[in-house]
């Protein structure tokens, strides 16, 4: 299966996840592109104002795994602009991930999921997949694991 892997990362957690997850897909035999959202000069999380400097293209995938952070409990508007911008999802398969600070789903992360959910199905995109990684020390690992391992066999 052709799969793209599109993130927006802005400290680098949820682009490592994501890296983690080309490798096993790439492992079970995938053709994996992981391509990134950028801002015309960066962002930091406060910044309301701002461009999509490269927006993927999702047209020659077989599925899609869209991957972004949790900001202020929600969606990080980075992503959230780019799938209102992105092409058709239509009869697509689309696995969702979000990385957050905080240590439980409920904090945030739920939120997130149930945003970028909507945007990609109001697209015509199957969910076939999500997965929260919290980056406190002590669930990093484990919820890195887990959402790799339930989004790698989805597809």
């Amino acid at each position: 299966m052709n799969i793209g892997v599109i993130v927006y990362s802005q400290s680098g957690n949820t682009l490592e996840v994501c890296e983690t997850l080309k490798a096993r897909l790439l492992g079970e035999g995938h053709a994996v592109t992981l391509d990134q959202v950028t801002v015309v000069g960066g962002r930091t999380p406060k910044t309301r104002g701002f461009e999509l400097e490269s927006k993927p293209i999702v047209d020659t995938y077989d599925a899609v795994v869209f991957a972004s952070s949790v900001e202020a409990f929600s969606l990080c508007p980075v992503m959230s602009r780019y799938l209102e911008q992105a092409g058709s999802l239509q009869g697509k398969q689309v696995a969702c991930l979000v990385s957050q600070q905080f240590p439980y789903p409920w904090m945030g992360g739920n939120r997130a999921i149930k945003q970028m959910k909507k945007a990609c199905q109001s697209r015509g995109g199957v969910i076939c997949a999500t997965g929260i990684v919290n980056w406190v020390k002590s669930r990093r690992a484990v919820t890195m694991a887990e959402a790799v391992d339930r989004l790698s066999k989805a597809f």
